[in-house]
């Protein structure tokens, strides 16, 4: 468990570098637009969304509140796997070195 807590603090980490770096120099909408008009940029996208809600759902599963779990898909779909790797760290947190509560949540 000391490893995935590793490489979800790791994904925490880069993903805030890579947010700030983005959101200080890029231009949000500019860049954007130019990816939507790209085909591999859409299929990127895609991709992208596709594992976010596969995520979001594990999350949605797991959690005891509702109204909770839907603020950290919320989180997922604005912040990607910043919200994603804090979320697991704080499942691995919380689940007490057992990997089915990390895995179930609430169904454990």
């Amino acid at each position: 468990m000391k490893f995935a807590k590793l490489i979800s603090i790791l994904g925490v980490l880069a993903m805030t570098a890579v947010l700030v770096n983005g959101f200080t120099r890029g231009d949000f909408f500019g860049e954007g637009s130019q990816l939507f008009a790209m085909p591999w940029g859409i299929v990127s996208l895609v991709d992208l969304y596709t594992g976010f809600i596969l995520f979001s759902c594990w999350i949605i599963y797991r959690e005891k509140s509702l109204p909770l779990a839907i603020l950290w898909a919320i989180a997922m779909m604005t912040l990607g796997f910043f919200a994603g790797s804090l979320y697991a760290f704080i499942a691995l947190q919380s689940s007490g070195n057992d990997w089915r509560k990390f895995w179930l949540g609430k169904h454990a």
